[in-house]
Formats: structure tokens, C-alpha cells, sequence
């Protein structure tokens, strides 16, 4: 039985732990991506983002100073207690969080709450951003976080931005590759239907989408896939994480590009390791790249 949706929410952002964003920067340039300048935010962390052209955006996130990421932990600052917990817990780099587009964090923060899914307190700060011509403009946000305490390596959260920062950065949204949007975003579970209220709820969708090895939630930007491992290797050949613990955890970013043979020839040229895999490119983890990246029209 299929229920309506009340406020489909649109993927904002994903969050991609880094060791290093100069060794991020060199990667993601090598793999034909358009990077924004290196911004800090006043919380010990720093991100160099990748924009697309439908409005989403990578957050390949790095420590600026871990005396200040350790103390906002100690005070409650969820986003970064819970980037400490994936270090932790998974290594240096990979995919730990999706932000999802909301205009009313706090609202959605009484949601998640009442679900049972809280993942802390909201948190509002503000963070200056260099656009391309070399001004600088700062921009406002106010998150709301929802998690699953079976799930410690993975985590939702709506991002709303409070006081925008400028909207005009078409020079940052044109990527040599060719990408010009978010298609999808693939997470594995032993069993995915366990996750599926989070999920759901964090997309404030209730139409779910059944699969063989999984199951698929569809936002107004982009697919949340969850995969078992056999869905995993049978669909993209990405092996399955060693040991047995449970929980969602983040393993691609499936990426729409205006052409195909054009992103494999900029790949190619530039000695990118590739497979192509039903006519998608899949491109392994790299330092500064800690997921899989597929590419596909």
C-alpha cells in the first residue's frame, strides 16, 4: 500500500569526509570537476565544494583544527560529533551524510523528534564564501539532524539556509567532465527495509520503491538507494565492506552527464583508473575520493 507524500525534500548536499582537501582539490580537478575555493567554518571544519548545475552540491570535508572540531563535539555540535564518530569508526574518507533542501529546520526538527529519530540539536552558524571574481559573500544555515542510533556511520540532515549566499555561480556549476546533476545516491544494509522509515523520513517521502536486492526512495533531486551486498556487486561491482557490522553506510554517487563518451575521453586523457559497467562509468575510490563514482546519462 502506497501512502501519499506530504513535502517531497530535493538532495541539497553530500557530505564526503576527506584526510586532506589540497589531496581532495587535486582529485576531484583530476576527474574534470569544477572546485570552489577552500571555506572554514567556525567549528574546526572546511570543505572545498563541488556545485552542479541542478542545484546540489559535494561537501568533501576536512579538520582545520581538531582542538576546535573536539570542542564543539564536547558541546553538542552534532555535525561534527558525527563526523569525529566516522573517522572513528570508518577511516579518514567516505560518505557519511545527505542533507536534504528544507525551509523550516526547526519544524523539521520537531518531526524527526516525534518520530523518534532525533540526531541532536539543531545547529545554526554562518560561513563566508570567496565567489569567483574574488569577493566574498557569507551565507547563513540552520540545520536539522535525523539518525538512527542502529545506523552510527550515517546520517540525515535538513540544511536550511537562513541567509543564502549569492545564487549566481554558473562558473562553478560547468564541469569539464560534462556533469550536470545528481542521479542518485547508493547506500548498503544487510537488510535495506530496516532503514527504511529514516529514510522516508528524512525525504519526507512515503512512497517507496521495492527492488530485488533493496529498496529506492525518489526525491525531486536524485534517488536514495539502499542496496544489499549482493545489489551492490550485481549493480555497480563494488565488493562488499569487510566484516559484519550493521548500519546504512555510504558507498557511490551516481552522477548525470550530457555525454557519455565525452566524460570517458576527459577520464581517459587524464589516466583516471575506469570501468565501464552497463553503459555507466564507474570509477574506484582514490585518496581524496572515498566513494565510488558512476557516471551515466
Amino acid at each position: 500500500m502506497t501512502v501519499s507524500s506530504r513535502t517531497p525534500r530535493p538532495i541539497d548536499h553530500l557530505v564526503l569526509p576527506v584526510s586532506d582537501l589540497g589531496v581532495a582539490r587535486d582529485r576531484l580537478t583530476a576527474l574534470g570537476f569544477t572546485v570552489a575555493k577552500d571555506a572554514r567554518h567556525p567549528f574546526g571544519t572546511e570543505n572545498c565544494c563541488v556545485f552542479l548545475a541542478d542545484g546540489s552540491y559535494l561537501e568533501p570535508l576536512g579538520i582545520a583544527n581538531r582542538e576546535e572540531c573536539e570542542e564543539a563535539a564536547r558541546e553538542g555540535n552534532a555535525f561534527v560529533a558525527r563526523d569525529q564518530a566516522f573517522r572513528f569508526r570508518r577511516g579518514l574518507e567516505g560518505f557519511s551524510g545527505i542533507a536534504m533542501v528544507t525551509s523550516d529546520a526547526l519544524d523539521d526538527d520537531k518531526r524527526y523528534a516525534s518520530a523518534g529519530l532525533s540526531g541532536g540539536p539543531v545547529l545554526e552558524f554562518s560561513r563566508d564564501m570567496v565567489l569567483p571574481d574574488g569577493t566574498t559573500a557569507t551565507g547563513s544555515f540552520r540545520l536539522a539532524f535525523a539518525a538512527d542510533l542502529r545506523s552510527p556511520d550515517f546520517f540525515f540532515f535538513a540544511s536550511q539556509r537562513v541567509r543564502p549566499l549569492p545564487s549566481d555561480r554558473k562558473a562553478l556549476e560547468v564541469h569539464e567532465n560534462g556533469v550536470v546533476g545528481l542521479a542518485e545516491v547508493v547506500l548498503s544494509e544487510q537488510n535495506p527495509t530496516d532503514f527504511q522509515y529514516l529514510v522516508q523520513e528524512a525525504a519526507d517521502e512515503r512512497e517507496v520503491e521495492a527492488l530485488s536486492f533493496g529498496m529506492t526512495v525518489d526525491t525531486p533531486r536524485g534517488r536514495i538507494t539502499v542496496l544489499n551486498d549482493a545489489g551492490l556487486e550485481g549493480f555497480y561491482g563494488i565488493a562488499p565492506v569487510a566484516g559484519t557490522d550493521r548500519g546504512l553506510k555510504g558507498r557511490a554517487v551516481v552522477f548525470k552527464v550530457a555525454s557519455l563518451e565525452a566524460c570517458q575521453r576527459t577520464l581517459t586523457d587524464r589516466g583516471v583508473m575506469l570501468q565501464i559497467r552497463d553503459n555507466r562509468i564507474v570509477v574506484p575510490p582514490a585518496p581524496g575520493q572515498g566513494v565510488h563514482f558512476v557516471f551515466g546519462e
